[in-house]
């Protein structure tokens, strides 16, 4: 749900370093930028406080003008007047948080600190308006008998449950004891995220000096961390930090394995190091004061109040769905533990393998059973042949077209800038993409918005979207060259994009705005054309001899396509038992520590110690700062999705079938928010989804 919309509302004030009116703040114009992008270049720390207050000052006048009218309320008097109040705010607030993920610093991090208090009070000050509800209400009541339209009924009732879902009727005393409970919740999440940006960033660096130490590893990774060590002031050595390009590469090929134990413990235990930054006690308390809302709200979980929105409903079909997936992902995991262990043997290795030898062992083992090297393929994935693929890819399907912008303003001079057209040649949006790794960026990629898509009066208002990763840097003359990870991830956010691209609808509560176990079906459904050997051929050229991708490596990756599956399916869905267990607990439960709670949930499903859940709980961002709290298991719902979806090209004959492109543009992606998940899947693919192409794609048939 969108920042204005009552659920989530964070924003950040700070005392202004000096007087800034609405004339000379550029955050309270509008942008005299093309296409009217954020002016990056124009806007200053101090121009946040001011903006923020307007925003929230806007707002409240708006939504007095609904409540104090003497008219009776009505769809356009009410539902509609306070759809399009606080956009003002909304804009400051995903242009705010945005660069607090991708470009932050100290004096980011203090507004936000200081404000994220004052815009909880302003959403629980929305959500308990009781005049304001009663006004809802009563168009809520009326739905039925009135002229209203499907997507209005929809709207009317979108805001309805919004209301009643944040404590609207509750007694006044418990409201109290919510606005109490919301404040907290949010400023601990502020907390772990901080934390964890400092443990990731900050805290740890494996410095080697001795070259005997990089033994095994590729001559382009040794350059990639003498480089990184100069520019941290350690000429002469070689450095990797908990980047994942950086530190997966390491654990890979590195022939020390005191070393590998060493950068994989500083990965596995951010956030866990007994010192500032250790965020397991404010896991446990946002666990427990989450308990402690869903009770005041009438849920006996926070994954009951969660789920319930979601199309999987409750969390026990949750619970059913990860049941039928773990045994044939654990199965296959400890066979190719199995298959490691012989390896290590092998070689000399008598000990029991362990978490830090996986990476090592699995690259061995795709080496022997498929002889391929994932080094082999490095080469050919060259970042901007990789990204005009995906743009071809999406040409392709639906006709849309990708233009350098050089004009634009930017967050940061990495950013590229591209105007997307659509196929008639009319301006569809904006796209930033934001490659590389530094200090100020949180680990991992996304895909968010500066300005979200919606038509208003027969005029469609074009998004601003924006695309941000951690890829692997350029060093010197070599360009950036991805791994097939980092490949499958710019694909992966590229369909977020494109959602993003293509959604319209009047009303902002609905346009785009879709379950949380939805949200994943148009980004995962991209990744499939990535490996599809015609797309290879496309995209995938040597960097320097411009030679395209042998037909004996597109072999090699589509023989190899189940491996590994194991391992990233067990690690996954280990993670989504593990917050299922965070969230799944009712307000009496008392966590004492976090890591033995941990413990109990991963034993409780039988994990082999040689696997660690994909996010352990003190660094689990998606749950505790990222919004899946109760809903890391959305991906895999969505890959239920997607594999059908894409199966239904697959059976057309053409991966490019425009028909199916543009069904699944219309009913999945620009219609998306106007009407339930599974309806508007159905819609695109004539029958429920099927799990069989799943667990074929993934070997665990």
């Amino acid at each position: 749900m969108r920042p204005y919309l009552l659920i989530g509302l964070i924003t950040t004030i700070m005392t202004a370093c000096q007087p800034t009116t609405r004339e000379n703040n550029p955050l309270l114009t509008t942008y005299n930028t093309p296409f009217e992008v954020p002016p990056f270049d124009q806007i200053q720390h101090e121009h946040y406080l001011p903006a923020f207050k307007a925003g929230i000052e806007q707002q409240n006048q708006m939504v007095d003008q609904i409540i104090t009218s003497t008219d009776s309320a009505t769809f356009d008097n009410t539902i509609l007047a306070f759809d399009q109040s606080g956009e003002l705010l909304h804009r400051i607030s995903l242009l705010f948080f945005n660069l607090m993920s991708s470009d932050v610093d100290d004096s980011l991090q203090s507004i936000a600190r200081e404000v994220t208090p004052l815009l909880t009070r302003h959403a629980d000050n929305l959500a308990l308006n009781e005049k304001l509800f009663k006004r809802i209400q009563h168009v809520w009541n009326q739905k039925e008998s009135s002229t209203l339209s499907p997507a209005q009924k929809r709207v009317v009732e979108k805001y309805y449950m919004d209301f009643v879902r944040n404590g609207a009727l509750l007694p006044n005393d418990s409201q109290d004891t919510l606005r109490v409970l919301n404040e907290k919740i949010s400023m601990l999440c502020l907390q772990f995220g901080e934390n964890l940006l400092a443990e990731t960033n900050q805290n740890f660096l494996l410095l080697i000096d001795n070259p005997n130490d990089l033994d095994g590893l590729p001559q382009a990774i040794r350059e990639t961390a003498a480089l990184e060590a100069k520019q941290q002031g350690h000429e002469g050595k070689w450095a990797f930090t908990l980047q994942k390009p950086s530190w997966i590469p390491f654990l890979q090929y590195a022939t020390n394995r005191q070393l590998r134990e060493k950068l994989y413990r500083g990965y596995f235990m951010r956030g866990d190091n007994d010192n500032a930054n250790n965020n397991g006690t404010i896991v446990t308390e946002i666990a427990q004061l989450r308990a402690q809302r869903a009770r005041l709200l009438g849920y006996s979980t926070h994954a009951q109040w969660v789920i319930e929105e979601n199309m999987a409903e409750k969390p026990d079909n949750v619970t059913r769905f990860l049941d039928q997936l773990w045994m044939p992902a654990l199965n296959r995991a400890k066979n190719e533990l199995t298959e490691m262990q012989q390896i290590a043997k092998n070689e000399g290795l008598n000990s029991p393998l362990q978490s830090w030898d996986w990476w090592f062992y699995a690259e061995k083992l795709r080496k022997a059973k498929y002889d391929l090297d994932e080094a082999e393929l490095l080469p050919y994935f060259e970042l901007q042949n990789v990204r005009n693929g995906m743009f071809d890819v999406a040409n392709k399907l639906y006709g849309i077209t990708f233009n350098p912008m050089n004009n634009l303003p930017v967050y940061h001079p990495e950013v590229e800038t591209w105007e997307v057209k659509d196929e008639d040649g009319s301006h569809l949006g904006i796209l930033y993409l934001d490659y590389h790794p530094r200090a100020g960026k949180r680990p991992g990629a996304w895909c968010t918005t500066f300005r979200d898509a919606q038509s208003q009066n027969g005029h469609r208002i074009a998004p601003v979207v924006s695309i941000v990763c951690n890829f692997t840097k350029p060093m010197g003359d070599t360009p950036a060259l991805l791994t097939w990870d980092e490949v499958t991830t710019i694909f992966h956010e590229f369909g977020h994009a494109l959602h993003a691209l293509f959604t319209d609808g009047q009303y902002k509560r609905t346009a785009g705005v879709v379950p949380r176990d939805y949200v994943e079906l148009p980004s995962q459904i991209m990744e499939n054309w990535a490996s599809e050997p015609q797309v290879l051929r496309q995209y995938a050229k040597h960097y320097q001899t411009g030679e395209t991708i042998p037909e004996s490596l597109i072999q090699k990756i589509e023989k190899s396509a189940h491996f590994n599956q194991g391992f990233m399916t067990t690690e996954y869905l280990a993670a989504s038992y593990l917050d299922m267990a965070w969230h799944d607990i009712d307000a009496s439960t008392k966590i004492i520590d976090a890591n033995t709670f941990e413990q109990e949930a991963m034993t409780g499903i039988g994990l082999i110690p040689e696997i660690l859940p994909r996010y352990r709980s003190s660094y689990f961002s998606h749950i505790f700062d990222g919004g899946y709290s109760a809903g890391y298991y959305v991906y895999i719902w969505a890959a239920v999705l997607d594999a059908d979806a894409f199966a239904a090209f697959k059976e057309s004959g053409d991966i490019f079938n425009r028909d199916l492109a543009n069904r699944f543009r219309q009913h999945c992606l620009r219609d998306s928010g106007e009407d339930e998940g599974m309806t508007l899947y159905r819609k695109f693919r004539g029958a429920d989804p099927s799990v069989e192409p799943l667990l074929t794609r993934r070997g665990l048939k």
